[in-house]
């Protein structure tokens, strides 16, 4: 606890009669001076005091807002499912309970289908939210065009032909399909092993149009609280009508939209939630508009029939391992910033790398070119690739043997 801090002593002054008009009048400036020191310190006291007052009218004003906060009663989120002649039949956030509830004729005249509103332990209305996107899809915007381009994907040339026909070509030419009389694909499902470059080509698309980039991992969809990915999914689709033209990437479509199953756990029934959510945004019950769908999956077999479905994914196109011309490519792309020794053939690297995917080629470029710089050389050899092709099966494989093909 602070004290107060102690007055200054007053200044005395004793003027004796024998004093002589010149001692008088020093003592009478001495004194002077001293009453001048005590009006400074009793001046700074009283404006430490005023300083201190002001902090304890704030801390009084926060206790008293406090105080209020914690004798209302709890408010919580619903949303306004139907509204009947009188009442109104909210769904709550969170338990997913619904409940009919009265309300004002004045408040009813405010209210419609699909309105947030906050409500008390009784269920009463206390006021109307304001409609806003959750803040995590509007994270999920990418605010600048990604860098990558078609020429930085190598080997895929038919599947990203077949990409730009279905996502590219209706956001920047769609008097093409109006001239032929069919509409363009819904959407499109990329499936292939890891490291194949499905996410590239989705980027690749986005830097080729001025469309908005929305890409979100299905992943991102499982939340904790019923109710909550289905929302997040509408937002999503929300968002990108507010932005379009506009490119969905869904990428690990697996995680909401697996095979369904009998089993009855609240996890695998908010997953289910989430899926059905997502297959009726896609269904579109009003026109999407200029919004492309892409998805990607590295596990096809796992992904349900109805997701499937024309009208919905209208093209599946599978990314593969790349085959030889396809990782000569590849080695091509990742080592042209790269300072490689003449002799070097990517060529009979391409051979020696059956079965590596893109990215697995593109970490193989970069290691050997780590093994040049461990040995103090700016340019990279041939021993170096083998090196590397070296460290990198090792790591695939641990424990077996290096088969060099």
């Amino acid at each position: 606890m602070s004290h107060s801090p102690s007055l200054p002593d007053r200044p005395t002054l004793d003027l004796d009669p024998d004093m002589s008009e010149e001692e008088r009048l020093a003592a009478l400036r001495e004194h002077f001076i001293d009453v001048s020191q005590v009006h400074d310190e009793l001046a700074d006291q009283l404006e430490d005091a005023r300083s201190r007052q002001s902090d304890l009218r704030e801390e009084v004003s926060d206790l008293q807002e406090e105080n209020e906060a914690l004798k209302t009663s709890s408010l919580y989120i619903a949303t306004v499912e139907e509204l009947t002649d009188d009442q109104v039949l909210l769904k709550q956030h969170g338990n997913n309970q619904e409940v009919l509830t009265d309300v004002s004729p004045r408040l009813y005249q405010k209210l419609q289908a699909g309105d947030r509103v906050a409500i008390n332990d009784s269920f009463a209305i206390q006021t109307v939210l304001d409609q806003e996107t959750d803040a995590r899809a509007q994270a999920m915007e990418i605010s600048e065009k990604p860098e990558v381009r078609y020429e930085d994907i190598g080997g895929l040339e038919e599947q990203i032909q077949e990409v730009r026909e279905a996502v590219e070509d209706p956001l920047t030419n769609p008097e093409k399909f109006q001239q032929v009389g069919i509409e363009p694909p819904s959407g499109v499902l990329l499936y292939g092993p890891p490291g194949t470059g499905k996410t590239m080509m989705a980027k690749a698309v986005a830097n080729q149009t001025d469309a908005t980039f929305i890409k979100m991992a299905g992943s991102e969809l499982v939340q904790k609280f019923i109710g909550e990915g289905a929302r997040l999914v509408r937002d999503l689709f929300e968002l990108a009508a507010e932005r379009e033209p506009a490119i969905i990437f869904i990428d690990e479509i697996d995680a909401i939209a697996s095979k369904r199953t009998e089993s009855k756990t609240s996890g695998d029934a908010e997953v289910q939630r989430t899926m059905m959510q997502l297959l009726s945004e896609m269904d579109g019950f009003d026109q999407r508009g200029d919004i492309s769908i892409i998805a990607a999956t590295n596990r096809f077999d796992m992904l349900d029939r109805a997701i499937l479905r024309p009208g919905r994914f209208d093209r599946l196109i599978e990314v593969p391992e790349p085959d030889i011309e396809g990782r000569e490519r590849i080695l091509e792309i990742h080592t042209r910033k790269m300072n490689l020794a003449p002799e070097l053939d990517l060529g009979a690297i391409a051979e020696d790398t059956e079965g590596f995917t893109g990215a697995e080629l593109e970490s193989l470029a970069t290691e050997s070119g780590m093994f040049a710089i461990r040995d103090g050389r700016t340019e990279v050899t041939e021993t170096d690739f083998e090196d590397a092709l070296e460290k990198v099966s090792r790591e695939e494989s641990p424990g077996k043997p290096i088969a060099f093909y």
